[in-house]
């Protein structure tokens, strides 16, 4: 069954423990833990719970907390100077918001107005880099905060998070920016928040999460195929986490970091390759952190602010960036 493993994770000197099929992958173990970590040029001011993409090779860092208050942040970063420069602020001050990049624009999706967990939004804008506006888009159907969203096929999907009641819900909905019109599609079948939600080959997974309070994490693993409006199980994270980063590297979905009060936050970075359905454990992070967010620029991931204690403390202004050498 080893012919079902990936050529990258045979290169990088990684044992494949797979089950009897490869229709049912299992955990990788890995021998070692390839990729490396860096610093770069801080944000302009710590915050925690701020949403992260890549656009256009610079990073976009939006809305966070700072002492439980949501700010409107938006902030950008350039690699190739290793600055960061202000852009135009969010309309409103959010935190845990959920965002995707569709056709060269920034889709932002509900988010709290404070700690903890209050004041979740049906709020949508979308952000045009070339003239540095936020334009409001129809709201969606249900508040939410701390969900997470994809694009995928021209369509923006806005997966899970929490309501204005603070229980979680399995709220599926889909954005399509060319009517402007929502639909709805086949709800999350667990419903939580603080998960990452990536697109990849054609499909979006949702993976680790919470479900109520934050010492409460899963390592559920949900694929959604917008094909067939079907959701499946794929191989769990290795590590059950929420409050979590992630990115789509080189093939690979990232899910980084997560807490655990009262004093923990991990600093796992976790890799699952979506064509063997396995999972490796890449280089951790230089210090665990929650409620940060990030994107890939060229061949590095970068993941910027958060917090590394559990809770709204701890906030940090670090931009840190992971690379595996290929």
């Amino acid at each position: 069954m080893l012919g079902c493993a990936s050529p990258f994770w045979r290169s990088a000197g990684i044992v494949a423990l797979l089950a009897a099929t490869c229709a049912a992958p299992t955990l990788v173990l890995a021998q070692s833990h390839p990729g490396s970590w860096s610093m770069n040029a801080p944000l302009p001011s710590a915050r925690g719970e701020v949403a992260a993409v890549a656009l256009g090779g610079e990073l976009h860092a939006i809305g966070g907390s700072v002492g439980g208050t949501a700010r409107p942040f938006h902030d950008v970063f350039d690699p190739a100077t290793d600055r960061w420069q202000p852009r135009a602020a969010l309309p409103e001050g959010r935190d845990h918001m959920a965002v995707a990049v569709s056709d060269g624009r920034i889709y932002a999706f509900g988010g709290f107005t404070s700690s903890v967990h209050q004041g979740a939004g049906t709020n949508a804008f979308a952000y045009d880099a070339k003239t540095d506006r936020w334009t409001a888009l129809p709201p969606m159907k249900f508040a939410r905060g701390a969900a997470g969203a994809a694009a995928i096929d021209g369509k923006v999907h806005v997966i899970g998070g929490r309501g204005l009641d603070g229980v979680t819900i399995g709220s599926h909905e889909v954005f399509d920016p060319r009517t402007g019109a929502w639909s709805e599609a086949a709800p999350l079948p667990t419903p939580r928040d603080h998960m990452v939600v990536i697109a990849a080959g054609g499909k979006i997974h949702v993976i680790g999460g919470r479900f109520k309070g934050p010492a409460d994490r899963t390592g559920l693993h949900d694929v959604y195929d917008p094909a067939t409006d079907v959701w499946t199980s794929a191989a769990p994270l290795p590590t059950p986490r929420s409050g979590l980063a992630g990115a789509f590297y080189n093939g690979l979905i990232l899910v980084l970091g997560g807490e655990l009060p009262p004093g923990h936050t991990f600093p796992e970075n976790e890799a699952y390759d979506p064509k063997s359905g396995t999972w490796t454990a890449l280089a951790p992070m230089p210090h665990g952190r929650h409620g940060f967010g990030g994107g890939i620029i060229g061949d590095a991931a970068y993941f910027a602010g958060g917090s590394l204690t559990p809770g709204g403390s701890g906030t940090t202004d670090q931009l840190i960036k992971f690379q595996i050498a290929r």
